[in-house]
């Protein structure tokens, strides 16, 4: 197609989660509201848990070009919250239409919520805009984990053009304390095939922890990052903090590796296991 011809006008996907969770008298985490819109659903495996778990669901299937998704979390004070997804996300081709994929997250003092989806595998060609914005109390804790994946490398995909507009924002008491902005636009294998970009790694993750004692964790997280054998994995890793966060990145060749990698580390990290869904 021309890139002066007008994109196909079709019907696209807007999915949409909101919720809200509040701590109750007994210390149980609960959902106190929930809409839901579009092929984007909530499920809950563990609602009876001191610590609720939500799976995020999307019943089409994958994300063509056009959708739009939202995810909008509000957690009350002391509320403990765990977000993940039934499966790695797939990002389809697009002719020029431009996928949209926002989540809000509010955290209240002394909130707790880890955001752990699975990967995001974009296919070749494909057009993604991507924001996370997160509001927090000074005192609440924020655990953020994303991977992407550039083609699925047991089919021999690759992408070699598209578009990737990533962007994070976190707040701490109205003020802004993390920016990071991954954008590639083009010619997407070449660019992340440069050694200051990707050194021809296909998986990248980010693991963001956000809180009062965050800085603290940094032996600790290089620790497990030694014991996780990353070298042995081929994973590149490192962390680092500065102003109550800790930063974790991750490099590979394939995501088999990056997943175990990460997998080691968030599990080591919180003293908790991943969810199930992770082991499916």
């Amino acid at each position: 197609m021309s890139p002066s011809a007008p994109w196909p006008q079709r019907q696209r996907s807007l999915g949409r989660v909101a919720l809200a969770a509040a701590r109750l008298a007994g210390g149980a985490t609960r959902l106190t509201d929930l809409a839901e819109a579009g092929p984007l659903r909530l499920r809950l495996p563990r609602p009876e848990g001191p610590v609720l778990e939500g799976v995020l669901l999307n019943s089409a299937g994958g994300i063509a070009c056009g959708d739009r998704f939202t995810v909008t979390a509000d957690l009350g004070p002391g509320a403990d919250l765990v977000l993940t997804t039934t499966a790695a996300e797939k990002i389809y081709r697009s002719d020029g239409p431009v996928t949209d994929l926002a989540t809000r997250l509010t955290l209240a003092s002394g909130a707790r919520l880890a955001w752990l989806p699975q990967e995001t595998i974009l296919y070749d060609a494909s057009r993604l805009t991507r924001r996370l914005d997160a509001e927090m109390a000074p005192d609440a804790t924020l655990t953020l984990f994303e991977a992407l994946v550039f083609g699925r490398a047991a089919r021999g995909e690759s992408v070699r053009e598209g578009l990737l507009h990533d962007a994070w924002r976190i707040r701490r008491d109205g003020r802004l304390v993390y920016a990071d902005t991954l954008r590639l636009d083009g010619a997407v294998a070449d660019l992340m095939a440069r050694p200051a970009v990707a050194g021809g790694a296909r998986a990248l993750a980010t693991l963001v922890h956000v809180a009062p004692d965050a800085e603290a964790e940094l032996d600790r997280m290089r620790a497990l990052i030694d014991a996780a054998g990353c070298e042995a994995l081929q994973v590149e890793a490192g962390a680092s903090a500065w102003n109550g966060m800790l930063v974790v990145r991750l490099l590979a060749r394939e995501i088999g590796a990056l997943r175990r990698a990460a997998a080691h580390l968030l599990e080591g990290f919180r003293g908790a296991p991943l969810p199930r869904v992770w082991q499916t």
